[in-house]
């Protein structure tokens, strides 16, 4: 939930995944890199895979072969995750409805050598939505990884206050808004043959949040959007994965009183993101929660 914008470089603070889920994913092949980079040496031991030359060539960037899209990528989360895809050699197709904040973003990534198109999008609208999948079809033909992260929060205060325009703007675009990115998305990984969808959700998905019951079960229904699409999906070489952040540092959450030294950072979740799309395919975490070190 909250945001500043860290850059590309920015020093990861230490934090832990309480629980990470993985299952076998049912699949023979999956369009993904079948290796780790250096980023995170342990996973080359639990994975015991192997280098091959062409593994050799892509070591700086590993997804140099993939097409990613992110949505709420102007900023907070969105964004880190996009400099850190981008990073790992990804055409990164950056979605938001902020056209100022995309352009400035794209050119960040240009500037660090990397690839990205910036498209104006709101995922609340299904149409919006349609009209993004048909121009990445159209540039790219394929769609590899796909980063539902875009989210709202509404004002505080208890359930019977809220008004139902603001309840349907927050289940519209964190409920909705990844029903409708899926629905386009899905089936162009189906006819390639694979892909990867991570969904952005939040602790608040496994906890009461007082004053915030909009939010929460926007998320606790993203958690189990979540399980059932990756059992629908596994066949078909697709996996998913949801990540559950608890504090996170950025302008989204209103963490009023909590040492924000002390929270995670988007460039956290970022990391979590590259483990996620760069594991073996024989396997897949399905579900990573991630706390600060220290609480706040």
């Amino acid at each position: 939930m909250g945001t500043e914008h860290p850059s590309a470089g920015t020093e990861q603070k230490p934090c832990s995944g309480e629980r990470i889920i993985c299952l076998p994913p049912k699949i023979s092949k999956l369009h993904a890199p079948t290796r780790l980079n250096s980023f995170d040496a342990k996973f080359l031991m639990i994975g015991g895979l192997k280098t091959t030359g062409a593994d050799l060539m892509t070591k700086e960037h590993p997804l140099s072969n993939q097409v990613a899209l992110v949505t709420g990528a102007g900023r907070g989360i969105g964004k880190s995750i996009s400099l850190y895809l981008a990073k790992l050699g990804a055409t990164v197709v950056l979605c938001a409805r902020s056209r100022s904040e995309l352009d400035g973003l794209a050119r960040e990534i240009s500037g660090n050598g990397g690839n990205a198109s910036p498209i104006v999008c709101d995922v609340s609208e299904l149409q919006s939505v349609q009209d993004v999948a048909a121009q990445v079809q159209t540039a790219y033909g394929r769609l590899d990884i796909l980063i539902n992260n875009a989210a709202v929060v509404a004002s505080d205060g208890p359930l019977h206050e809220m008004t139902p325009d603001a309840w349907e703007k927050v289940l519209n675009t964190n409920l909705r808004g990844v029903f409708y990115c899926i629905r386009a998305f899905a089936p162009l990984m189906i006819r390639q043959g694979g892909g990867q969808i991570v969904n952005i959700s939040s602790l608040a998905g496994k906890n009461a949040l007082p004053n915030g019951a909009a939010y929460a079960a926007s998320k606790w229904g993203l958690n189990g959007l979540s399980y059932s699409v990756a059992e629908e999906l596994r066949a078909k070489n697709i996996r998913v994965s949801v990540v559950c952040p608890g504090s996170v540092d950025t302008d989204l959450s209103g963490h009023e009183g909590k040492n924000r030294s002390k929270m995670l950072k988007p460039g956290d979740v970022a990391h979590v993101v590259g483990m996620l799309v760069m594991q073996a395919p024989q396997s897949f975490v399905s579900e990573v929660l991630i706390r600060p070190t220290q609480k706040p």
